[in-house]
């Protein structure tokens, strides 16, 4: 099978790029809205994409709350999606008003951040304190703007929580990281890590 994925009309059930591009990291994105009500939505998304200075990027389609608060506020953070919170996760991906806390939704606690005013999930073992860069607004077909725009935060504190730090070594392997497939509800955990050295 071959086709041109600008088409309108796919060739199978669903848009096959979701299921193509997999695993996908879930931006967990922690954001304070102006009257300082805490935003959190997970976003398929997501990706690191420098280390040093540190930056990552969530993506959605639609200027949703996440990006409307990093855009006026200049910070957002980044959790950890792991095995025990994903039932949480699944939660704050509901469609809800500006004026709903998706954390409280969830029966989420959160912590202070360090560098930025939105908080972290406490409970998550990693998290990304981040601030805001730039958003870059997608090119569509024919010449029309896309609905995806890219938002890029600048990584500037990291928290890691003691028991995942064995020997020096980050190791989330106990903590099961969950990353998103394609479709609408499929999911996967890493539970299996196998080493490879690299040639030269």
């Amino acid at each position: 099978m071959y086709f041109d994925p600008r088409n309108k009309e796919y060739p199978l059930k669903n848009d096959p790029l979701t299921s193509l591009v997999v695993p996908r990291p879930i931006g967990w994105i922690s954001t304070l809205t102006r009257s300082g009500l805490v935003n959190l939505a997970p976003y398929s998304f997501f990706n690191a994409v420098a280390s040093r200075p540190p930056f990552v990027m969530f993506a959605s389609a639609g200027r949703k709350h996440s990006q409307i608060n990093a855009e006026e506020s200049g910070e957002f953070v980044h959790s950890l999606v792991v095995w025990d919170l994903r039932e949480e996760m699944n939660i704050t991906s509901a469609d809800v008003g500006p004026d709903i806390s998706e954390p409280e939704l969830a029966g989420l606690e959160m912590a202070p951040s360090i560098a930025v005013k939105p908080p972290r999930v406490k409970q998550s073992p990693v998290a990304f304190e981040c601030k805001y860069v730039k958003t870059v607004d997608l090119p569509g077909t024919d010449s029309k703007l896309s609905s995806y725009s890219i938002v890029i935060g600048e990584v500037v504190g990291i928290y890691i929580a003691d028991d995942v730090i064995v020997d020096g070594r980050v190791d989330l392997l106990a903590k099961r990281p969950v990353a998103r497939l394609g479709g609408l509800d499929q999911y996967t955990s890493v539970d299996t890590i196998f080493k490879m050295r690299r040639p030269g």
